[in-house]
């Protein structure tokens, strides 16, 4: 049995210590590589348990501190520390579970040496998508999707009979969403809307800002970005369902009118595992659907007057080029806004769409044009929510 050494890029976040309770009883993986920003005390204890050989934090002090706990271990920090770890050529598999568009240049460096990438987070994938699917193209390197929507798509094409990525036999993708806590509340009440609220899902167990981000849909507008470069797909081929329930993870239309879905119950454990494992699934003993018990599947259309996010992030394919990168870093900004309680959370999305007016469209030449789009949009959202006294 040949043992993969695997690397865990945010390993004390929701899908990082999810990953290391799938590898507790898995014993042809070894866990190489972890990586924080802040969590100190929860890193330590992963590596008390786990003995990885490398690990980066957030800032030199971290580094010291667990450097002098863990002398047999390689210790580094930063931005530049995880671009290292990335690269390392001994990881086989790297998880990469950064939030944000911090985790687009670990993701480069992994590339570029061509290791297999379970992604995540699919910010890297939004702000430079085209760059992303060059450099994977260009070193032979798989990426294969974590996001429970994008798992469930990968799952269906694997039995489409024609190829994992054969596009021509795809009508439409369709992203099932829960509709977040505020499904059914008024619009005035979304104002009074606190960041405690907007970060508990109602299905899953997953971090703030992605909570925030599904309870707005714009999580789901990134995830039809994101859909698009991963499956080579059109901005119209790509459709969002409101489905409270979060069984149905996604569906895949066939052009000869067959509709695959995948099911299972809201886990997340699930696609990690089949990520971790692919091409083969291995047995598990996670909770599954009952089917001796009743259950109803609902499906809505999403309300256009509620979710605008959607048309925000079509828009931004539409226009392309730079455009889902300003899409991306102005939301990464307002929810931070947002959490500070400096902005409500009902402005969000109104505030993304300000900021996607002032930006004309550039090419998506090279990650520079990414880090410079990202940081004026920053800027940018910043200044437009002072200026309006939020």
């Amino acid at each position: 049995m040949s043992i993969r050494r695997m690397a865990i890029l945010g390993s004390t976040g929701s899908i990082g210590t999810q990953a290391l309770e799938v590898l507790r009883h898995r014993r042809d993986v070894e866990v190489y590589a972890l990586s924080c920003v802040s969590s100190i005390a929860l890193l330590q204890e992963q590596m008390a348990e786990f003995h990885p050989k490398r690990v980066v934090v957030g800032e030199v002090a971290a580094a010291q501190e667990v450097q002098q706990a863990f002398p047999g271990c390689q210790v580094d920090y930063g931005a530049a520390g995880l671009r290292d770890l990335a690269g390392d050529s001994h990881i086989d598999l790297l998880l990469s579970a950064v939030v944000g568009v911090a985790g687009l240049p670990p993701l480069v460096a992994a590339l570029q040496q061509g290791t297999t990438v379970a992604l995540a987070n699919k910010e890297p994938l939004v702000a430079a998508g085209e760059l992303v699917m060059a450099l994977a193209k260009e070193h032979n390197a798989t990426l294969l999707p974590v996001d429970s929507e994008h798992s469930a798509i990968f799952q269906c094409l694997q039995g489409t009979g024609a190829g994992s990525f054969e596009v021509s036999q795809i009508q439409e993708i369709i992203l099932t969403a829960s509709g977040g806590p505020f499904r059914e509340r008024s619009l005035e009440e979304l104002a009074l809307v606190t960041p405690e609220e907007a970060s508990r899902h109602p299905r899953w167990q997953m971090g703030a800002k992605i909570s925030i981000d599904s309870a707005t849909l714009v999580n789901k507008a990134l995830e039809m970005i994101e859909a698009s470069w991963l499956f080579s797909l059109k901005p119209e081929q790509i459709r969002v369902v409101i489905h409270p329930e979060s069984i149905v993870h996604s569906l895949v239309a066939l052009r000869d009118g067959s509709l695959l879905a995948q099911m299972g119950l809201p886990d997340m454990r699930l696609p990690i595992a089949y990520a971790l494992s692919w091409p083969k699934r291995l047995p598990n003993d996670y909770p599954t659907l009952d089917w001796h018990t009743a259950f109803a599947l609902n499906f809505y259309p999403p309300d256009p007057l509620r979710f605008t996010a959607l048309e925000l992030g079509r828009q931004s394919m539409l226009r392309g080029g730079t455009m889902p990168a300003v899409f991306n870093a102005a939301n990464e900004t307002a929810v931070e806004l947002f959490r500070r309680r400096l902005l409500p959370f009902n402005r969000i999305v109104s505030t993304v769409e300000a900021v996607m007016l002032q930006h004309t469209p550039l090419p998506l030449k090279d990650l520079a044009v990414v880090r410079e789009v990202t940081a004026w949009a920053d800027r940018a959202t910043r200044q437009f929510c002072h200026e309006r006294g939020f």
